[in-house]
């Protein structure tokens, strides 16, 4: 049986024509894929603007500059979130406060936002709710907390393309929210290689993040600050601070491809979700399937919860075993407060969410390429590691 990995890119003839037609043209970078992928991107997520850039990563530090988050600042993270999400804030030089999150979701939650907020003692700048794997936040809530304190939201969308919240509006409308980032690495619902995408409804901050993505630099006459660079054809304007951030033609153009077809990875990625629910119900209740939220979630990842102590297991057993039968598995994420780095700047100290979350959490394959069959070889496969 072929080995089964937690995540995998879907790549078809399409998207091979699509690079190599850059590779034909006479732009690799800063071409007419980035605007072209741009436009597409904000249509399908019904947002005014979108700003392509070559990481999430970049995409929320994007984000977080445009809105002014600087020094002395705080930023409210989900404890369960990958490190990029921390980092984004650290790199404008603000801190973190960790909110907890729910145990079985492990999204931050009203409460426990509003919770991090009495943390913070007023001096939170922004807010950065995660979608884990693809279930988004309950924003309106969130967002009417943020807005009362004066702060700014920035949605960590890196999980949750093609998921609708429970109004039916797509991730990255922005709705509730200043902007949203995207993640584009192999194991996402969409895949440019390496890539992250920001959208907002905001023309100020779209344009902020434009320059900011390339150095700061400004190139168009009718903003420049020195009239005689109207008839320079070389001039340009470093305007603000930026940095190295574009997104190369031939990710864009392999992005601008799989686009076309998110409905279908969409489609596919519930389907599976459908079977795996199905197929791991007879293992209750030491395996339990992701829990749910308000919305339609596209799952970036199905994460199950496992009772390890019951089963008389540890994890890195279990995903030993399963290993050995062909089935990847990963965890998705250590609390961002046990980190060495997070752990010498403060103490967090440990929030009863995040590591009930954390102590059960296993993340099995879902990727669109699955055969239907493969979510019961899974289940089968898990539940003979587990002993149930």
């Amino acid at each position: 049986m072929p080995f089964l990995p937690y995540g995998r890119q879907s790549i078809d003839e399409s998207d091979i024509e699509a690079v190599a037609a850059v590779l034909r043209s006479d732009y690799l970078t800063t071409g007419p894929e980035i605007p072209a992928f741009e436009a597409a991107f904000a249509t399908t997520v019904d947002a005014p603007h979108a700003v392509a850039c070559n990481s999430a990563t970049a995409a929320l530090h994007l984000a977080l500059d445009a809105l002014g988050v600087g020094k002395g600042d705080l930023c409210i993270v989900p404890a369960i979130t990958f490190l990029a999400t921390a980092n984004a804030a650290l790199y404008c030089g603000a801190d973190v406060i960790f909110a907890d999150v729910d145990r079985d979701t492990g999204l931050m939650t009203p409460e426990t936002f509003e919770a991090a907020l009495r943390r913070a003692g007023g001096a939170a700048r922004a807010v950065l709710p995660v979608h884990l794997a693809g279930v988004m936040c309950d924003m309106p809530a969130i967002a009417s907390l943020a807005r009362a304190a004066g702060m700014a939201v920035v949605e960590d969308s890196c999980h949750a393309l093609g998921s609708l919240d429970a109004d039916g509006r797509p991730a990255g409308a922005c709705a509730h929210s200043d902007a949203a980032a995207f993640s584009f690495h192999p194991v996402k619902t969409l895949a440019c290689g390496e890539g992250g995408m920001v959208t907002t409804r905001d023309p100020r901050l779209a344009a902020h993040m434009a320059r900011a993505r390339s150095h700061g630099v400004e190139r168009g006459p009718a903003r420049f600050n020195r009239s005689e660079g109207a008839n320079e054809p070389w001039w340009h304007e470093m305007v603000q601070l930026g940095w190295n951030y574009r997104m190369p033609d031939l990710n864009a153009a392999l992005g601008r491809s799989q686009l076309r077809r998110l409905a279908v990875f969409a489609a596919r990625r519930r389907a599976l979700a459908a079977l795996y629910d199905e197929a791991l119900a007879p293992l209750a209740p030491v395996v339990r399937s992701p829990a749910g939220a308000p919305g339609d979630p596209c799952r970036h990842l199905y994460n199950v919860r496992i009772d390890f102590e019951a089963a008389g297991l540890s994890r890195a057993d279990v995903m030993a075993r399963l290993s050995e039968q062909g089935v990847g598995s990963q965890v998705h994420y250590i609390p961002l407060y046990r980190q060495p780095f997070h752990a010498a700047r403060h103490d967090a100290g440990p929030l009863p969410g995040a590591e009930a979350y954390y102590g059960r959490t296993l993340s099995l394959p879902l990727w669109p390429g699955m055969a239907d069959s493969d979510p019961a070889r899974v289940a089968s496969t898990l539940g003979v590691a587990l002993g149930v």
